[in-house]
C-alpha cells in the first residue's frame, strides 16, 4: 500500500459527520498551545552538568541534579517535549516492555519485581511533581483471542507470585486483567510543568539548540558551547545519532496515533492495552479518545526516522476506531513519534566517552523508564549511588 501524503490523509473520511473535518496532521492532542518558546543558545556558557534532551527523561535529569546542589544547563534541537516525551500515549505502566512473566523468565523474579516496583515508586513521585498532569487509574490488558488470555492467566499468576497488585477482569472493554497500581497522564503537559519548576529552581533551559558535537567537558551547538564536567545524553528516537557507538543496539520505530472529538460519554475509565500491546487507547477527562497502535500490520513502514503520520498504519487506527471499538466521532488529530527499541527490551545506559552518560531507547514505554533513567543517569555523573545500580548490567 502507498504512503499516504498530508493532503491524502487530510481526505480520509474521519466519521458519519466528518466531511468538513480537517485532521491536525502533525499536532498531538496534547498540545493546548500553552507555551512559550524558550531562546536558543547563542553564547558560551558553563555548568555542573549539561543535559541534551529535554523530554521526560532530561527533565528528570535536570530535577535530579538540581536536588544535589548542581548547576545545570539543558539543551534541546526542538522544543521541550517535542518529540516522543510529548508524542506519545500518555501510558504510565509498571514495569519493562514485556510483560512481567516474560520479564521474570529472562532476568529472574527478583530482578524483575524491584525494577517493577521501582516504576511505581516513579508514578508515585510524578503524582507529587506534576499532580495537575497525572492520574492513578490503573491499567488495563484486554485479550484479543484465547492465546491471549491463556498469555494474561500466566501473567497474573507471576504478578500474584511477587505480590504486585493485579486481578482479572472482564467488562464492556473485554476480559484480561487490571493493574490498579498502574495510571495515565498527559505527557506534554507534565513535561512542560516540570520544565516551568526546574527553570524557577535555577536550570538554564534553551530550545532549538542541537548538539552540533559532543566530547568529553563540551557540548557544542551551531552559536554556542556548554563546557560541563558532566554530560547528560537523555534521548531516545534520536539517541544512535548523537552517539554512534551506541546505534548498533538500537532500532528507530514509528508509532502513530490519532484522537477525537469529546465522545457524548466516558466509556473508559482506564487506559486500555490490547492485542499484546499493539494496540492502546485513553479517554482523556474532557471525552476526547487518543487511540495507537496497529504498526505490527505494516512493520517495514514503521522501521523509520521519519515522524510523520501516513500509510497503512493511519488506515488500521481508523478500522480499529470504526470497526472494533464502534466509535463514529471525529478525528481531529494524527501523529506521530519515533522511539528506539532494544534486542533486550531494556534501555541503554551507557557512557560513551569519560564524562558521558547516555540513556534512552525504552521500547515504546518512556514514560517511567524514561524518569527513572534520567535520575540515575545524574547521580552516576556524580559519583552517587542510584536505585538501578543493583540492577544494572556490571
Amino acid at each position: 500500500m502507498a504512503e499516504a501524503t498530508p493532503t491524502s490523509l487530510k481526505r480520509m473520511r474521519t466519521g458519519a459527520n466528518s466531511d468538513s473535518v480537517v485532521a491536525a496532521m502533525t499536532q498531538p492532542a496534547w498540545d493546548n498551545g500553552d507555551w512559550n518558546a524558550l531562546p536558543p543558545l547563542n553564547h558560551d556558557v558553563t555548568a555542573d552538568v549539561c543535559v541534551v534532551g529535554l523530554g521526560g527523561s532530561g527533565l528528570a535529569a535536570i530535577d535530579e541534579a538540581l536536588g544535589l546542589g548542581l548547576s545545570v544547563v539543558g539543551l534541546d534541537a526542538g522544543q521541550v517535549a517535542g518529540q516522543a516525551a510529548g508524542r506519545n500515549g500518555g501510558f504510565l505502566l509498571g514495569g519493562t516492555a514485556r510483560f512481567h512473566h516474560d520479564t521474570a523468565a529472562r532476568y529472574g523474579r527478583d530482578w524483575a519485581r524491584a525494577f517493577h516496583q521501582l516504576t511505581l515508586d516513579e508514578l508515585s513521585r510524578m503524582l507529587v511533581d506534576t499532580p495537575d498532569a497525572v492520574r492513578r487509574t490503573g491499567s488495563l490488558r484486554i485479550a484479543s483471542a484465547d492465546d491471549e488470555w491463556d498469555d494474561c492467566q500466566r501473567q497474573h499468576d507471576a504478578m500474584q507470585a511477587d505480590q504486585l497488585n493485579v486481578s482479572y477482569y472482564s467488562g464492556p472493554e473485554g476480559r484480561g486483567l487490571l493493574f490498579p497500581d498502574d495510571g495515565v497522564c498527559n505527557p506534554l503537559q507534565r513535561c512542560r510543568a516540570l520544565a516551568r519548576r526546574v527553570m524557577a529552581r535555577g536550570a538554564r533551559l534553551f530550545e532549538q539548540s542541537a548538539v552540533t558535537a559532543l566530547e568529553s567537558g563540551y557540548a557544542h551547538t551551531r552559536l554556542g558551547t556548554v563546557r560541563s564536567p558532566q554530560i547528560v545524553v537523555a534521548l531516545d528516537g534520536r539517541l544512535g545519532e548523537l552517539c554512534p557507538s551506541l546505534a548498533p543496539q538500537l532500532s528507530s520505530i514509528r508509532l502513530q496515533m490519532v484522537a477525537t472529538a469529546p465522545l457524548p460519554a466516558i466509556r473508559f475509565t482506564r487506559p486500555v492495552y490490547a492485542r499484546w500491546g499493539y494496540d492502546y487507547w485513553q479517554q482523556l477527562p474532557d471525552g476526547r479518545l487518543a487511540l495507537g497502535g496497529c504498526r505490527d500490520y505494516s512493520a517495514d513502514t514503521e522501521r523509520t526516522t521519519d515522524a510523520s503520520p501516513g500509510g497503512a498504519v493511519q488506515q488500521h487506527l481508523e478500522r480499529l476506531l470504526r470497526d472494533t471499538l464502534r466509535i463514529d466521532a471525529p478525528i481531529t488529530h494524527r501523529w506521530a513519534a519515533v522511539v528506539s527499541y532494544t534486542a533486550s527490551a531494556l534501555p541503554v545506559f551507557a557512557s560513551p566517552h569519560p564524562g558521558i552518560w547516555a540513556v534512552g531507547g525504552y521500547n515504546g514505554t518512556g514514560n517511567l523508564m524514561g524518569a527513572l533513567y534520567g535520575r540515575a543517569a545524574v547521580r552516576r555523573a556524580a559519583g552517587l549511588p542510584t536505585v538501578l545500580d543493583p540492577l544494572l548490567p556490571a
